[in-house]
């Protein structure tokens, strides 16, 4: 598979001259394509970033507080059920002068039901307090002892009068501060266990991701920006940051690339013409009702616009590199092949990632609508009914308009990863200036692979047979063994 190069007595070859400019060409290509796409993204950026300002905007803060009422945390002690008036009055406590979650607690212990109530050290020190358990939770959840809570305390307030029906500790919500830490501390030491260095990257590109979210797209929605640029804009800095920063600047990483932009555009036309056709404004939610009360500037129909547009974010991400990587590797495993060959076998590894990848946004978002599907259910409305209701249309169509850009999206990056993989004649070319350590890794082992002191070796698959995951991963250990063996020859 070396024919064309001269072998040296070391056993490598280097590139001829016409595959040195083949890399040049495509190199040049993919840096026409992309630089001009980056420049403009960015340029957009700077015209949609928000000025910041809050004006206009009118939401109660329910985590604010009157004067004299503060947010604290303890450790529950211990659980009793009583008489909601009995225990109110046990604790002997005062009523501050307004407070909405206050008055609906007090309305609840004037009915004379049983009320759950626990008693819970603070955190600050001092003697347990009494605090009672919204019925909701108690019914739905419960509490035991040992768990940590945060609480209203009103036994401070000021204005208030000594009273015997209300209460003066409301319990408001679990801390979960502990559970959710180590959750992200296991996660991140497999990630990097697993991956790596790569993985390590990813992370950090995880949160420059959402810090791109939160400081221009998020605000940006809140002043009343273009919903469909400012999603178009900001996932495709994400994109471009994240792909780059985790898998390197090379040829396979900007063929990646290409196909999630590809794909990002058919989302965002999709999205655009299913958001105005089925009339999602969010009827029914009440978050969104609440976002309609918050400003004038706000469009609920533009917040599930970039919705649709963000929430596939991942997992096209997800096809593109995958099937990018698929593409290098079938070459590195076939270099003889021909372009019609490579794509069609990278097209079977592409058709069993859509397969999955379409059960895997079905499921997701279904796991994430369980309540209301369950309620939906309990309705015993017919199945159109069901699906095309106003509790979830909105998941039915960002199922599909996810689904349809992911799935278009991979015989583009597929067809362009042939173009460019054929046209540099290299499973590693780099775009100028990268100088990625794996990169070159791949780079080096790609030169021994041509300049092996065996210029007649035939493939050692055929790409035709490397149809699963399987196969794929069993030829390309082989392979790589063989590198080593002729490096170390």
């Amino acid at each position: 598979m070396g024919s064309g190069h001269s072998h040296a007595s070391t056993g490598h070859s280097e590139p001829t001259p016409q595959a040195m400019a083949a890399r040049r060409k495509a190199n040049r290509i993919l840096a026409a394509v992309l630089i001009p796409l980056t420049l403009l993204t960015l340029a957009g950026m700077a015209m949609l970033w928000p000025s910041g300002s809050k004006e206009g905007i009118s939401l109660a803060n329910p985590y604010s507080a009157a004067p004299g009422v503060t947010f604290d945390t303890g450790s529950i002690q211990s659980v009793v059920t009583e008489n909601c008036m009995q225990g109110v009055a046990q604790q002997g406590q005062r009523q501050p002068g307004s407070g909405e979650q206050n008055q609906n607690q007090q309305g609840q212990s004037q009915q004379g039901s049983d009320c759950t109530f626990a008693f819970t050290e603070p955190d600050k020190g001092g003697s347990p307090v009494k605090v009672v358990i919204n019925p909701d939770v108690a019914k739905s959840h419960g509490v035991k002892p040992g768990d940590q809570i945060r609480y209203l305390n009103l036994s401070n307030a000021q204005g208030a009068s000594a009273s015997q029906g209300s209460p003066a500790f409301i319990f408001v919500d679990f801390v979960r501060t502990l559970p959710i830490v180590l959750l992200a501390l296991l996660y991140s030491a497999v990630v990097i266990a697993v991956a790596r260095w790569r993985g390590l990257r990813a992370l950090i590109g995880l949160v420059g991701a959402y810090f791109v979210l939160a400081s221009f797209m998020l605000p940006g929605l809140v002043e009343g920006k273009p919903p469909l640029l400012l999603a178009l804009v900001g996932s495709t800095v994400i994109m471009i940051g994240v792909l780059y920063f985790a898998h390197g600047f090379s040829a396979r990483t900007s063929t990646a690339l290409l196909g999630t932009m590809f794909g990002l555009g058919i989302t965002a036309l999709l999205a655009a013409w299913a958001t105005g056709a089925a009339n999602l404004a969010g009827v029914g939610n009440h978050e969104a009702t609440t976002l309609v009360n918050t400003s004038a500037n706000i469009s609920i129909s533009g917040v599930i616009l970039c919705g649709l547009i963000i929430s596939g974010l991942g997992v096209l991400n997800d096809v593109t590199i995958t099937q990018s990587s698929a593409v290098w590797e079938l070459y590195e495993l076939a270099p003889g092949s021909s372009a019609r060959k490579l794509f069609t076998s990278a097209m079977r590894i592409g058709r069993d990632h859509i397969a999955s990848t379409v059960y895997t946004i079905a499921f997701a978002y279904a796991g994430a609508a369980l309540p209301i599907l369950i309620i939906v259910m309990l309705y015993d409305r017919p199945l159109a009914d069901t699906l095309t209701s106003a509790e979830l249309s909105e998941e039915v169509i960002r199922t599909l308009v996810g689904s349809i850009g992911l799935v278009l999206a991979i015989p583009v990056t597929t067809l362009i990863a042939v173009l460019v993989v054929k046209a540099t004649g290299s499973g590693a070319a780099e775009l100028p200036g990268s100088g990625g350590r794996g990169t070159e890794m791949d780079h080096a082992e790609a030169t021994a692979t041509r300049g092996s002191a065996h210029p007649t070796t035939q493939p050692i698959v055929n790409p035709d047979d490397l149809t699963d995951t399987g196969t794929l991963a069993a030829a390309a250990l082989q392979t790589r063994r063989g590198r080593r063996a002729a490096e170390r020859d």
